[in-house]
């Protein structure tokens, strides 16, 4: 149960889809005058970067302030770990690669001819970090892994089966797959998530996915959570 008065908008991973935000942000608002509410609570799930076209333009968006008597959660999600990994190890540029970063440099004008030689990897950074805006690095930085509101827990990917939430470890919240989906246990709180794509959102028992694929499929889906009723758009 949500306290009264409060609705959330959970928002699945973006993936660099910038023009299905902006079209969930118009559903979302529209959703908010058909059906007011005292509070308005929007909460990212991570993902916002990687695979689609414009990761750029994605954070920028998300780093701007929420329309007035709103609020906004941003949280962490395994590709800005990822990117946040690659500034300071830069010979992860591999893994990364493997994973959605042409597309997030090339949306910040970085050269991605350079990351297919890993030798590279130490320029490609530097020039990385020298097109990277000041306020899209403390967005990227300061993003919390996990938030915890009435009876949800708003986590990317999951956590791990048995552990109390209080004890859930970052690469657990940010990684987690099977061990987390295939489990009925009580997790103390339902789960709210994103991280692995599914046709329509999920709603289990103990977990809420709304990660539909947005870079695959063109949807992008949010949870709205009021009381204790959940709908999706």
């Amino acid at each position: 149960m949500l306290p009264p008065g409060l609705r959330i908008y959970a928002i699945g991973d973006i993936h660099g889809c910038l023009h299905l935000l902006e079209d969930l942000w118009e559903r979302i608002r529209e959703d908010a005058r058909q059906n007011p509410a005292e509070e308005h609570v929007e909460i990212f799930l991570g993902d916002y970067i990687d695979r689609g076209p414009n990761s750029y333009g994605v954070i920028e968006a998300l780093s701007t302030p929420p329309l007035p008597g709103w609020q906004r959660l941003c949280l962490r999600g395994n590709h800005e770990q990822l990117l946040l990994g690659f500034l300071e190890a830069p010979s992860s540029l591999e893994f990364w690669r493997q994973n959605g970063a042409l597309e997030t440099l090339a949306s910040y004008a970085v050269d991605v001819t350079r990351t297919r030689d890993m030798s590279q990897a130490e320029a490609v950074a530097e020039e990385f970090t020298s097109k990277l805006p000041p306020h899209h690095v403390a967005f990227l930085r300061n993003l919390p892994v996990y938030a915890s509101i009435g009876q949800y827990f708003f986590v990317h990917a999951g956590v791990k089966p048995g552990v109390p939430l209080d004890r859930q470890r970052q690469e657990e919240m940010l990684w987690i797959r099977d061990a987390f989906l295939y489990s009925d246990m009580d997790f103390g709180k339902v789960v709210v998530h994103g991280h692995t794509p599914v046709e329509r959102p999920q709603h289990r028992k103990n977990r809420i996915n709304v990660d539909t694929g947005a870079y695959l499929t063109g949807r992008l889906s949010c949870a709205v959570l009021e009381g204790d009723s959940v709908r999706f758009l």
